[in-house]
């Protein structure tokens, strides 16, 4: 049973080019098969998560992390009689947009346009990524979501103004997203904050007593846990610690939001849109917690001297290449000299880096940058 203010699959707005209907899956089902089907999100097994160089089977990329936000947001939006289809198909597409090496990418590939006077957006992209550039079906380009799912894309994480992005008139810019949405950015967070620490305790850049020192949640929890499990391993205690600190997290997003939706009278999907901010929140303790942890990582993970020289290495790879296919336009693949023709060429350049994984913009950066 869906709750008022859950987004029903029979009301959709539908897609671009009309499809009848499927004879045992509802629009939003065959959106996150559509998702889970095309190339790009195959590429995100070999898209940087934290690490650009260092390798291990045990650390997370983009594909895992993924498939992690899908499981804590299908989990939520049950509990808060969500509809869990969007909510899947939505977590499961809200990383597709994202450049080879993560962040570090993405940092390069915006520089580089703004050069040229524009910009890279990964959330724009993974729109232009399934309206255009998977191409599976006869009958149209992308893969033609519905419309729940694209304007997710768009707004889950940030509120894009009419005026500045003429082109996103259609997703009701001046309203907020429905909650399905609304979740998938603090599921994501929810998914990192509690895996980066993992990973970067794995990789021996974080320290047990520096997560002690600087994430006052998990130290909390692994008291517990060493109370409770005296004689147990301590990496099992560091997994008790991050469990109890996930559970914390995705358990007050389920009550705070369940809070506000009741306190301001939320009924219904039109409500949701035409309320003042977004409704879908941590309880300002839980936030605070949640703030310390993600400054923690910021300030020694991400920012860390040992990850510094990766990151740097990454920017550099992906601003050669740019500058290269600036300059050399002809050593583009055909397809794209051909966008070129139509679309700027700086444009057409940062799509092609922006699709790639890290083992082959490598392999292109050996190619043409040596």
């Amino acid at each position: 049973m869906l709750a008022g203010y859950a987004v029903r699959a029979e009301d959709s707005r539908g897609r671009r080019y009309p499809e009848p209907p499927h004879p045992y899956r509802n629009p939003f089902q065959r959106d996150r098969d559509r998702v889970i089907h095309s190339r790009a999100f195959r590429r995100l097994e070999a898209k940087t998560q934290v690490f650009t160089r260092r390798f291990s089977d045990h650390f997370r990329n983009r594909l895992t992390h993924t498939i992690e936000v899908a499981q804590i947001s299908r989990t939520i939006a049950g509990e808060l009689a969500l509809n869990v289809d969007l909510v899947e198909a939505l977590a499961l597409v809200h990383d597709i947009g994202h450049p080879p090496f993560g962040h570090a990418g993405e940092k390069a590939l915006d520089a580089a346009m703004r050069a040229h006077g524009d910009f890279f957006d990964h959330n724009l992209h993974a729109l232009r990524i399934v309206e255009d550039f998977e191409q599976r079906y006869a009958a149209f380009r992308g893969l033609n979501l519905s419309f729940e799912v694209r304007e997710g894309i768009i707004k889950h994480s940030h509120d894009y103004k009419a005026a500045e992005h003429p082109q996103l008139t259609e997703y009701l810019l001046e309203q907020r997203p429905p909650l399905e949405a609304q979740l998938i950015d603090l599921t994501d967070e929810i998914a990192y904050d509690t895996a980066d620490l993992d990973d970067g305790y794995e990789a021996h850049i974080l320290t047990l007593e520096q997560i002690r020192a600087g994430v006052p949640v998990f130290e909390h929890f692994l008291r517990a846990a060493v109370r409770a499990y005296p004689d147990a391993p301590d990496k099992l205690k560091f997994n008790e610690a991050l469990r109890g600190m996930l559970n914390r997290l995705v358990t007050d997003l389920i009550t705070t939001t369940g809070s506000r939706l009741r306190s301001s009278g939320i009924a219904t999907v039109e409500a949701v849109r035409a309320h003042p901010q977004r409704l879908a929140a941590f309880s300002p303790e839980v936030d605070e917690e949640r703030r310390r942890a993600k400054e923690f990582l910021y300030q020694n993970l991400y920012y860390s001297s040992e990850l510094g020289p990766e990151k740097l290495d990454a920017e550099r790879v992906v601003s050669d290449l740019f500058d290269y296919w600036m300059r050399n336009p002809s050593a583009l693949p055909g397809n794209y000299r051909e966008k070129a023709a139509s679309e700027p060429l700086q444009r057409v350049v940062c799509d092609y880096i922006a699709g790639m994984t890290d083992p082959y913009i490598l392999q292109q950066h050996e190619k043409f940058c040596r």
